[in-house]
């Protein structure tokens, strides 16, 4: 028992690598179940994941092909600040 739970649970470390890579390639069941357990009880991986998540929102937005660079109003770096803050 003690060997499968050495086996889900992952350090943070592992958690902020994976929550990386899950950005540019899938991860295998294995590691979207070592994840999600992690970050169910580790709110500050959890905080870094929506963090991560925001940015590259973000950056997908701005980085857009044949798209008139984006100007943020006040009101929308106030929102994204908030999210960044939660």
């Amino acid at each position: 028992m003690n060997k499968m739970m050495n086996i889900l649970m992952l350090s943070c470390k592992k958690a902020t690598e994976l929550i990386e890579k899950r950005l540019v390639t899938k991860l295998t069941s294995v590691e979207r179940i070592q994840l999600k357990m992690h970050t169910a009880v580790c709110s500050q991986c959890s905080t870094y994941e929506n963090q991560s998540e925001i940015i590259e929102k973000c950056l997908a937005e701005i980085h857009q092909p044949n798209k008139e660079p984006m100007k943020l109003s006040s009101e929308k770096k106030e929102q994204i600040l908030k999210q960044l803050e939660k």
